[in-house]
Order: C-alpha cells, then sequence, then structure tokens
C-alpha cells in the first residue's frame, strides 16, 4: 500500500469507514448464522474488509476480471443478488448514502462521501464483483 493510500485509509477510518465496514460485518454474521446464507457471508465479509481499506483497491466485474462467465455471474448471481437487496443490500446503501450525505458538508469529505455512494452501489448489486488492487 503506497503511503498516500495509507494515509487515505487512515482518514477514512475515521470519517465513517469503520462505522460502515462494522455494518457489512454485522450482515456477515446474520447471515452465516443462518447457515444458508453462508455464501453471502463470505462475500459481505470480504467487502466488509474493503469498506475499511478502500483506497489501494477496487471493485470490479469478475466476469470482466477473469474473462468467463462463472456460477456467480450469470442467472445464479442474479438471483443471489436480488436476495441480498432483499435481506441486507438496501440497509447497507441507505448507511453509506447516510454517510456520504454527512461527508458532503465539508469540502474535505467530499471525496470521502464520493466513495461512500461507489459502496453503496455495491451494496445494492454485490455478487459478481471481486476486490482488486487498484
Amino acid at each position: 500500500m503506497s503511503p498516500v493510500s495509507f494515509m487515505l485509509n487512515v482518514l477514512w477510518v475515521v470519517l465513517g469507514g469503520f462505522w460502515m465496514a462494522l455494518g457489512w460485518a454485522v450482515a456477515a454474521v446474520i447471515m452465516a448464522i443462518t447457515i444458508i446464507g453462508i455464501p453471502w457471508a463470505r462475500g459481505a465479509w470480504n467487502i466488509a474488509i474493503y469498506t475499511l481499506f478502500p483506497f489501494g483497491q477496487k471493485a470490479v466485474s469478475r466476469e470482466i476480471y477473469i474473462g468467463e462467465r462463472d456460477f456467480g455471474t450469470g442467472i445464479f448471481g442474479f438471483i443471489g443478488n436480488l436476495i441480498w437487496l432483499i435481506l441486507a443490500g438496501w440497509w447497507l446503501a441507505l448507511g453509506h448514502l447516510f454517510t456520504a450525505l454527512l461527508l458532503a458538508i465539508t469540502i474535505i469529505g467530499i471525496p470521502f462521501a464520493w466513495a461512500h455512494l461507489k459502496l453503496g452501489a455495491i451494496a445494492l448489486w454485490p455478487i459478481g464483483k471481486t476486490i482488486v488492487p487498484a
């Protein structure tokens, strides 16, 4: 991780990153408790780590990154995303939106607000994404 990414990640954790990473971790634990939600729990945990340290990484479509379709990028991924949206995605997206609105009040917070909006979009439709170094 570059020094700039490290500094941005430290500021990020203070300015709402920890709060939302905790939300993702709670979603992962709740999904894991239901046994049937374990695939969603694993993905939520990966995105929780990404939410904690987003600078220096990015979320991309797994189909584009790998170059071929897999189980999570086809019809099963679509169905999984719909289930995720109903069970957890909407409230995580609202959390990111609320945090972004609070951060957008200040000029310093605008870049962090933009990052929360990107994470809010991932919260709505996470299956089929992978986290890669930027």
